[in-house]
């Protein structure tokens, strides 16, 4: 398929990496702009394979997408949006773009703990069960359906850094990698999230950080 990689970070480079690797095309890279001086990750994966790099501020202004970015994003023809630790706010004109829609990555078992810091508000709130879901964005916040779900143990002495590197990562990246191969093949499911047991918390911050 021709793919749009949107996102960010080592997981995001090694999304991009195995992707290609599975055959697929990568008409695009969707990232954030250098700090610093220095590129993302996945910036600099895709400029050294020669893939076209669009490094957008935003893609919204006050609500509403941003007509030039939207261009150049249509441009590329992608067929799939995936969406690997994508921090930016993306317009439903990208999101409902491609044929086969948008995939998104997400450290938590959703609906529980939609929204951002998944992994710390996991171990805030002393959860049994961690892991991730790749899921079907929509206009809603992690509110899309259910592709595909992994669970892992939390164990008591688990930090964001252990459980990330753990499983989150290493599992995350097969997991979307699989997703994206049920799309091509056509058996990727849509599962309606339950509003039971869902739960939503922002940013983890100093001041929620304390345990009692």
């Amino acid at each position: 398929m021709k793919i749009a990689v949107i996102g960010q970070s080592l997981f995001g480079q090694e999304v991009y990496k195995e992707l290609r690797k599975e055959g697929h095309t990568i008409v695009g890279v969707f990232t954030v702009p250098d700090k610093d001086g220095k590129a993302d990750p996945l910036a600099t994966e895709a400029e050294n394979d020669g893939v076209p790099v669009f490094k957008f501020p935003r893609w919204r202004l006050k609500g509403k997408a941003i007509a030039e970015v939207l261009n150049q994003y249509r441009a590329v023809g992608p067929e799939l949006n995936v969406m690997p630790f994508c921090s930016q706010f993306i317009p439903m004109e990208a999101i409902d773009f491609p044929k086969h829609g948008s995939i998104i990555y997400h450290p938590s078992l959703l609906p529980r703990h939609r929204g951002a810091s998944a992994i710390n508000w996991t171990l805030i709130h002393g959860d049994k069960k961690g892991g991730f879901t790749v899921f079907w964005a929509d206009e809603g916040l992690d509110t899309g359906p259910i592709l595909l779900q992994r669970e892992c143990e939390v164990y008591p002495d688990d930090t964001v850094n252990t459980i990330y590197k753990r499983f989150l990562f290493p599992e995350g990246l097969k997991g979307t990698v699989d997703a994206v191969r049920l799309i091509a093949e056509g058996k990727a499911p849509r599962i309606i999230q339950p509003e039971e047991g869902a739960t939503y918390e922002g940013i983890q911050k100093k001041d929620n950080a304390k345990v009692v």
